[in-house]
């Protein structure tokens, strides 16, 4: 978001403000009478109660501002648990309207930050959501109180935060970490020139570009050299080479000599013969680029019995 945009993202939120103090304060009575109206289906009834209490949304949405997330996002959570909290409300517990609806408040900012705060998921049991709401103001009170007695207590405040929290050491050091692990987008700019981007530096599983250079070069060597190699077979020896070998499906030495109309012993033996030509003819590039020498490259060995 570039500066004006933010400018003008404040400047709505102030309107915002200066409009929802606009509503007076509901007087105990008169909430009293509009909640019952609410309860016989009364929707202007239901405007009144929520506009007359948008101001506290605010105030309890500006308690999770250090979580990082967008202000006005917190109050249009909170605005929604407002709402829920008006047709769930019972004015005949004898009780004031917001004492109830800051529950459903809370409620609906706690679930859009823990939805928002990371994209791995946090807080996927009631403890662990309890713990991530809890943590940040157990530790700055602890930090707080050492602080004012001069104590240095980095190395015990897990102790001392799983003890007042009543959970394990482990699930604090844990929560702790997911907590400080952002979400960061790998096409953010890295530095002040923004010429990278972090995506940039990050290392690939793959194979790397003179690797890949290096085998592009290796194919074309081979096959310009399998290729005048076998250019210099005959006819038969050509054909035993292309079906028995380079075929996605190879004839067996059978069907060879069916073809060809001589026995399988036969085919085996013109077989035998053109493997020896083309590793003669091969035996340098086979050098060359680290190929086996010994005729197992071309699979003679498991295609012989066939």
């Amino acid at each position: 978001m570039d500066r004006s945009a933010r400018v003008s993202a404040s400047d709505s939120f102030k309107l915002y403000l200066s409009e929802i103090n606009q509503h007076p304060l509901l007087k105990v009575e008169e909430e009293q009478r509009l909640a019952r109206a609410c309860v016989d289906g009364d929707t202007r009834a239901a405007h009144r109660l929520i506009t007359a209490n948008l101001r506290f949304v605010v105030k309890v949405a500006y308690e999770y501002r250090s979580y990082g997330l967008n202000l006005s996002d917190l109050v249009q959570e909170g605005n929604i648990g407002l709402m829920k909290a008006v047709q769930k409300f019972d004015p005949e517990r004898g009780i004031r309207f917001i004492s109830y609806a800051v529950w459903w408040i809370r409620a609906h900012i706690h679930n859009h930050i823990l939805k928002s705060f990371s994209l791995v998921k946090l807080g996927t049991t009631q403890a662990q959501r309890k713990l991530f709401f809890s943590l940040a103001r157990t530790r700055r009170e602890l930090d707080k109180m050492s602080t004012e007695h001069g104590l240095d207590s980095d190395g015990e405040n897990v102790a001392k935060i799983a003890k007042k929290l009543n959970v394990k050491p482990a699930e604090v050091e844990e929560m702790s970490q997911r907590m400080g692990r952002r979400d960061l987008s790998l096409d953010a700019p890295v530095g002040d020139d923004g010429d990278s981007t972090h995506i940039d530096f990050l290392a690939g599983d793959g194979p790397t570009q003179d690797h890949e250079v290096s085998s592009a070069q290796e194919r074309t060597m081979l096959q310009g050299g399998v290729g005048a190699a076998l250019a210099q077979l005959d006819a038969r020896e050509r054909f035993i080479v292309e079906q028995r070998v380079m075929s996605d499906q190879p004839m067996s030495l059978k069907e060879i000599g069916e073809h060809f109309g001589f026995s399988r012993e036969r085919a085996r033996q013109l077989e035998t013969r053109a493997m020896e030509k083309l590793e003669e003819k091969l035996h340098a590039l086979a050098v060359e680029v680290d190929w086996p020498t010994d005729g197992t490259r071309f699979g003679i060995e498991e295609r012989a019995v066939a």
